[in-house]
């Protein structure tokens, strides 16, 4: 039995450990829970996984093998028995649900072993015949976590033990770094009207070749102005909605698996996209790119656009959100304003913004900055200086933390209680 948890951790490496131990130990019923069996294999599986994550050698340490296996075992049971309370509630979990989290999870696989191929090569079996063989598993999982959540959140927490919960870690608790709360307006460098007469032609002839004939594929390889995908023959793997942008993401959903679109054009520039496979509300897409180039007179119209802006905002013909809702071209931030929210200083991925807002006061506008994506005006919203945690400023905060241990510390207690509702047993 290949089990999916077993699959997902160090993917290689188990397989060859599992093979190797079911030649040596003959498959056997070690535990009954209900109306469900563990089998031994399932046991070794799940303990090969665990050592795995640990980077334990289990054939060098017999006792702690054993150790794993029982602590393994003790798992598995629980979670056999959590399943039978999930369905005596009549916990139920949707099949778009399932869907989606099986996706994710092959998603992980296909990572871990490579590619696509090399998964259906394993397994002897198609992408299609690996979901079927893995729904169950998928299922009988979010069913323990669709009743964990149930039960977590019938478990609250009264003001007073928050009080006493940050009297006893105040100590302990981190601390707050030094944050700025930002909003940014963004254009983009864009190309020329000759520009992207140049592209639409070199698009065209892509769409005239293929309709000739010549696949989709190479001519990704051959053609393809994205970088990340040109050489998988255009491959942008699984994606889900919100992954990409509004323009692509309307046509893309729109296929159906094996369908060509006609030419689509995004800020990046013009696509075809082919649709390979659509589950739920994931698809998964190849696309061919031309780039729309930008020249240097491109860019300093940018620039000068952007610094437009900026003075309308500074003499208060516009504010800034209404500024950054009219001209701002981020899908993102726009219609908040420009909204960026909260960030640590020192976490700031794009080091750019960074130095922008050392010098600005609360209630300043950036000079233009200039990023991969193209000039942004920021404005500093507020400053936050790294501090220790207080009950009186950080009361959400202190109190999530407590519930989440409460709710810990009761799960695990109700867990224990559960067990004694169902039939168990053991064998030798």
């Amino acid at each position: 039995m290949r089990r999916l948890a077993f699959v997902l951790v160090a993917i290689v490496f188990l397989f060859s450990s599992v093979r190797l131990h079911s030649q040596e130990v003959l498959d056997r019923i070690v535990a009954i829970v209900g109306d469900h069996i563990i089998l031994q294999s399932e046991v070794l599986q799940y303990s090969f996984s665990m050592a795995a994550q640990m980077g334990l050698d289990l054939q060098k340490d017999p006792a702690k093998a054993e150790q794993l296996r029982q602590q393994t075992l003790e798992n598995l049971i629980m979670q056999k028995v959590m399943l039978e309370k999930a369905r005596q509630d009549s916990v139920e979990v949707s099949d778009k649900q399932v869907d989606a989290f099986l996706e994710q999870q092959i998603e992980q696989m296909i990572q871990q072993i490579g590619s696509k191929e090399k998964l259906e090569q394993y397994f002897g079996m198609t992408l299609r015949e690996i979901r079927r063989e893995f729904r169950k598993d998928v299922e009988e999982r979010l069913l323990v976590e669709a009743l964990q959540e149930r039960k977590a959140r019938e478990i609250q927490i009264t003001r007073r033990e928050v009080e006493e919960f940050y009297e006893t870690y105040r100590d302990s608790l981190p601390e707050l770094k030094a944050s700025v709360k930002i909003r940014h307006i963004l254009r983009p460098i864009e190309a020329s009207t000759s520009a992207e007469e140049v592209a639409r032609r070199k698009i065209k002839e892509i769409k005239r070749r293929m309709e000739n004939g010549e696949s989709f594929e190479e001519l990704a390889r051959q053609c393809s102005q994205d970088p990340g995908s040109a050489a998988r023959g255009g491959d942008l793997g699984m994606l889900e909605r919100g992954d990409l942008v509004r323009e692509f993401e309307e046509v893309a959903f729109a296929l159906q698996p094996g369908e060509i679109s006609d030419i689509v054009k995004t800020r990046f520039g013009f696509h075809i996209i082919k649709l390979e496979e659509k589950v739920g509300e994931k698809i998964h897409p190849k696309h061919i790119l031309i780039r729309l180039d930008s020249s240097e007179e491109d860019e300093r119209y940018t620039l000068q656009k952007i610094k437009l802006i900026k003075a309308k905002i500074e003499s208060g013909e516009l504010t800034f959100e209404e500024a950054a809702e009219k001209f701002s071209k981020d899908e993102q931030t726009a219609s908040k304003g420009g909204d960026l929210g909260w960030f640590e200083i020192d976490q700031f991925q794009i080091p750019a913004f960074k130095e922008a807002i050392e010098g600005l006061k609360v209630g300043e506008i950036s000079e233009p900055i200039k990023t991969r994506f193209g000039y942004h005006i920021i404005r500093l919203d507020a400053r936050r200086p790294a501090r220790k945690l207080n009950i009186k400023d950080d009361w959400e905060q202190i109190e999530n933390w407590a519930l989440g241990i409460k709710r810990q510390r009761e799960l695990q207690q109700w867990m224990a209680e559960l067990k004694k509702e169902f039939y168990i047993e053991v064998k030798s």
